[in-house]
């Protein structure tokens, strides 16, 4: 929790327990964190650097702990003016790119490459943490560099108001956590749609910058990131015209009307049975994903044939559409 002030995690383990204790040995200290004493003085020294410990005057050996309140202040309000600084300094910094582009607008700085795994993934985090308004993504079934559950750039970026607009294959939802990392995603307002298979994964940040792979499968991961161009603009019709096509995704997760407040028809269960099955997944499948039996999964899809007065699911699909079931 502190470690947005400068300090680790073993220095912040040393002051809550200097804290706890008001003072203490350092032996004491060291049996508490059980690290050894030199370590448990070297880490003493630095918070003592910090302004967050001192050697008492009564007692050699003996550490006391300095009030959270005026010690943390302090470095809270130093922390406050370096980020004031570097959100200057960044403001500066933009404001002189934009102004050397519009002068001299060379191609071949519209493009970038990326090589290399981790490469790769520190651009794909930097381009949605630095996305204002909209991240649109086209999401393949094999991620290579970063997976769904290891992308916490999207949740954060989602937390700032950044709306998500994400295409994914069919066999994302095939996957052990492909339909529970969907629910979160769908929970956190981002909209999912889900087509038999996308052309290539992409990203596209606020209509500005994109990101597209440059390796096949077996090759060391590269991407090519694109700037404000008319590349851009092909890259983000492209995902227009998959977004279009594609079949919305709706789990319970994602905020559906309360049952008892919905009119009667199909219950949450039955809307995320609906929208797994148009998806393109079998019984088996969405039986697996939603953790139902398959006896089950084909009741309720017969029951909601009889809702809607069907006899095939083909007809299903149509009036799920035409009652507002699913939405395109």
């Amino acid at each position: 929790m502190l470690g947005a002030i400068g300090l680790d995690e073993r220095q912040e383990s040393a002051y809550r327990a200097l804290v706890a204790l008001g003072a203490a040995e350092v032996a004491d200290l060291a049996h508490r964190l059980a690290l050894p004493e030199r370590e448990t003085e070297r880490t003493l020294r630095r918070l003592e650097a910090q302004g967050l410990a001192a050697q008492s005057s009564y007692r050699t050996g003996r550490w006391v702990a300095a009030p959270p309140a005026v010690a943390l202040g302090a470095l809270l309000t130093q922390q406050r003016h370096e980020l004031e600084q570097a959100e200057l300094t960044a403001a500066l910094l933009a404001e002189e790119y934009r102004a050397e582009a519009a002068a001299q607008p060379a191609v071949h700085d519209l493009v970038e490459v990326v090589t290399g795994a981790s490469a790769v993934a520190h651009r794909f985090r930097q381009l949605q943490l630095g996305a204002a308004e909209e991240v649109c993504a086209l999401v393949t079934g094999r991620p290579v560099v970063v997976t769904g559950s290891e992308n916490d750039a999207e949740e954060r970026a989602a937390e700032r108001g950044v709306a998500y607009r994400v295409v994914v294959e069919r066999e994302v939802l095939e996957r052990p956590d492909g339909v529970a990392e969907l629910a979160v995603a769908l929970h956190r307002g981002e909209r999912v749609r889900v087509v038999d298979r996308v052309p290539t994964k992409l990203v596209v940040a606020d209509r500005s910058l994109g990101m597209v792979p440059l390796t096949g499968r077996g090759a060391e991961p590269a991407a090519l990131v694109v700037h404000a161009s008319g590349l851009l603009e092909s890259l983000a019709g492209l995902f227009e015209a998959v977004w279009r096509d594609a079949v919305p995704l709706r789990l319970g997760a994602a905020g559906d009307v309360p049952v008892e407040e919905r009119a009667p028809g199909p219950d949450t269960t039955d809307l995320e049975v609906l929208s797994l099955l148009l998806a393109g997944m079998t019984d088996a499948s969405v039986a697996k994903q939603l953790d139902l039996g398959l006896r089950t999964v084909q009741r309720r899809v017969r029951g909601l044939m009889e809702l809607a007065g069907v006899t095939t699911r083909l007809q299903l699909g149509w009036h799920a559409y035409e009652r507002g079931w699913v939405t395109r």
